[in-house]
């Protein structure tokens, strides 16, 4: 297997999710580096946001981590060859109010990586553009929406549903592939 220091951060997130996997812990890769994964590295996040399902106890994640090298240090946790570090939040995953409509998996040489899809990533990243008017997310936004097909009416709905539906209108067309 490639050496930690030299795997990806998809690789990475992949390698902890199946080690996580077979310790019967579920994770969903969110955040920045999932950005990372549809935009083909043109985003890079420092971190690996692993979600879990909300019902696994701090000390087997902690546990189930050490086994492979990382050591919790606040909340996050740390490897000392890993060029990144992981963000493990209780979850369950949502999307403002609501689940991710869809994971998908991705397979790498290091393991199998649920991931949100492109659509619920643009959710994500729209939810810290709608709430903190984050100019870097609605950029990330834009990144995964021109590399992949993203459905704007699945998100102009759950916009919406989020009260955000007049602002999701002023962007719409940032997250449109031809712009």
């Amino acid at each position: 297997m490639k050496p930690i220091n030299e795997m990806s951060a998809g690789e990475l997130a992949a390698f902890v999710a199946s080690h996580l996997m077979q310790c019967d812990i579920e994770v969903v890769l969110s955040g920045g580096a999932c950005v990372s994964i549809w935009s083909e590295g043109l985003y890079v996040s420092a971190d690996l946001d692993l979600i879990g399902d909300g019902t696994t106890p701090r000390s087997s994640l902690r546990k189930a981590l050490a086994e492979i090298g990382f050591a919790e240090k606040g909340r996050q946790f740390f490897h000392p060859e890993a060029k990144f570090f992981l963000d493990c939040p209780p979850g369950p995953v949502a999307l403002g109010r609501e689940p991710p409509k869809e994971i998908r998996t991705i397979e790498f040489a290091t393991g199998s990586l649920r991931l949100l899809s492109p659509t619920d990533c643009v959710k994500d990243r729209l939810l810290a553009w709608y709430h903190w008017h984050d100019r870097q997310s609605l950029e990330q936004a834009a990144l995964v929406a021109e590399r992949n097909p993203v459905d704007l009416n699945v998100l102009a709905a759950w916009s919406k549903r989020e009260g955000k539906a007049d602002a999701f209108e002023e962007i719409k067309g940032r997250l449109s592939p031809s712009r």
